[in-house]
């Protein structure tokens, strides 16, 4: 059976803007009543286009932003009432990647100084730190060699090792990875996606990695969740939402893809219509109906509801629905 380790249920993060002394203060719905579970030991990947509210639903997991409403559950700890000692440990056990390593890494401090600093602030003494950065960088397949490199001198593929080993480092049981191979050619994201791979299985690590490449999801998750607009749409089993997906939104991701198979070249594309929603000025009812096909009035009226199918696939859809037509009507 499967151990939930992160758990969200009905999470918000909204955040105001200020309109003036006289006016009403607006707000910026980010993340949207989502709710989520990470079991441990899985892969979970989190697509969407820029500004669905993927990176803010990140923050709010990490602590790095209060939600506005409910909470995180993190290996059963609530989060908003955990006591110095969970979060001194919870900050031992998630840990993260970023999109642009060069940007995260000092560029006056070695490689062995940028893995070693969260060590030494943890406690640990200057000769234990060292052993483990070492420990570290053979973990991520590099040289010991490069410990007293710095930024500058290495390659995008190499930083983004370093990132994954000083993530390493303190033996996480969860990591974040935020677009982890965006920024690499696509020979190194192979390398890097593979590393991340070996790892995952051999340290029984969790991940929840958020991406914009559907091509990066498919070969590295086991579930995906969907995103847009702040709203969760759908969420299923890889295989299901690549092969089979529910949400007009998520077929719009999918048809917008590359075609890798050279024999599926030839397949016919609908592409999604008009331009990426704004948290700022939301649709009424659901988010995607100025974008959808099959929007009706109801769907430009009313919010709606997940749909759970009997295999666990969830989607957050009018097209599901009992009161309206059968899927295979509007799908074809």
């Amino acid at each position: 059976m499967s151990e939930p380790i992160i758990e969200l249920n009905n999470l918000k993060k909204y955040f105001a803007i200020n309109n003036g002394v006289l006016a009403k203060n607006s707000y910026v719905k980010a993340v949207d009543d989502v709710t989520l579970t990470v079991n441990k030991g899985e892969i979970m990947g989190l697509v969407g286009e820029s500004g669905s509210g993927k990176t803010t639903l990140a923050r709010v997991i990490l602590n790095l932003t209060k939600p506005t409403d409910s909470h995180v559950t993190f290996d059963g700890v609530n989060l908003s009432k955990a006591t110095r000692k969970e979060m001194k440990k919870f900050r031992t056990e998630v840990a993260v990647v970023f999109q642009d390593p060069a940007s995260n890494l000092n560029p006056r401090d070695t490689v062995m100084g940028s893995i070693t600093r969260p060590l030494i602030l943890h406690g640990m003494s200057k000769k234990e730190a060292d052993k483990k950065a070492l420990e570290a960088l053979e973990q991520v397949k590099m040289d010991s060699r490069y410990l007293n490199s710095y930024p500058h001198q290495l390659s995008g593929g190499q930083l983004q090792r370093i990132a994954i080993a000083r993530a390493l480092v303190l033996d996480p049981k969860v990591m974040i990875l935020d677009e982890p191979t965006s920024a690499l050619d696509i020979s190194v994201q192979a390398q890097i996606l593979n590393l991340l791979l070996d790892l995952q299985e051999n340290l029984g690590l969790t991940y929840l990695v958020i991406t914009h490449d559907l091509n990066v999801i498919r070969y590295i998750s086991d579930r995906i969740a969907v995103m847009y607009l702040g709203k969760l749409v759908e969420l299923g089993t890889t295989e299901e939402v690549i092969d089979n997906p529910k949400h007009p939104y998520t077929m719009g991701l999918m048809a917008a893809s590359p075609i890798l198979n050279p024999h599926e070249r030839n397949r016919e594309k609908h592409l999604m219509q008009g331009d990426p929603g704004s948290l700022i000025n939301l649709p009424t009812g659901c988010h995607f109906h100025p974008r959808c096909p099959y929007a009706t009035e109801r769907c430009k009226k009313e919010v709606p509801k997940d749909i759970i199918f009997p295999d666990g696939h969830q989607v957050n859809c009018f097209l599901y629905d009992e009161k309206n037509k059968t899927t295979s009507e509007y799908t074809g």
